[in-house]
């Protein structure tokens, strides 16, 4: 399970922390993710990684809505965007929202930091560790979001496409 927590960030500031914490730079990606209409605790998306030339089909049923911290995740690598999504439409698939992000990932250990410029809506830090125990990684994500100077009051709980959504 893919357990995650999300913080609305200084891009800058939190990038000299994660170095300063021994976090490794693991990824530059230019993503465009399009996300297609589902019921409120499942998405379904086409990732494109522009710079990578690589494309993703990813699931996700949110275990914990409103908080947007516990996912069941399936994600497959496809070789072609355009064409998943025309596969998608023709299933009846409705397109929903487009959300561009400029992401740095740093990896320490294991666990991941995606660094986000959202176009749009801001620069986030999601916190994320792949664990069967949803306690034990919540306590390792906000261990590390402590050294990072992250509290409570920095969390954003609402999925990406809610804050497109709602800036629009």
């Amino acid at each position: 399970m893919e357990i995650e927590v999300k913080f609305r960030v200084d891009f800058e500031e939190i990038e000299r922390k994660l170095k300063s914490l021994g976090a490794k730079l693991a990824q530059v990606e230019e993503q465009e993710d399009l996300y297609f209409s589902l019921p409120s605790n499942e998405l379904l998306r086409i990732r494109r990684i522009r710079n990578l030339g690589k494309s993703y089909l990813t699931y996700k049923l949110i275990k914990d809505p409103g908080r947007n911290e516990e996912f069941d995740e399936i994600e497959v690598e496809v070789s072609s965007f355009e064409k998943t999504r025309e596969i998608l439409k023709r299933l009846g698939f409705r397109e929903d929202v487009l959300i561009k992000k400029h992401r740095l990932v740093y990896k320490l250990n294991d666990v991941t930091f995606e660094l986000s410029n959202v176009e749009n809506i801001g620069s986030f830090l999601d916190i994320e560790v792949i664990s069967d125990s949803p306690d034990e990684a919540k306590k390792k994500i906000w261990a590390l979001a402590e050294k990072l100077g992250l509290t409570e009051k920095d969390v954003e709980p609402r999925l990406y496409t809610e804050l497109i959504k709602e800036s629009h």
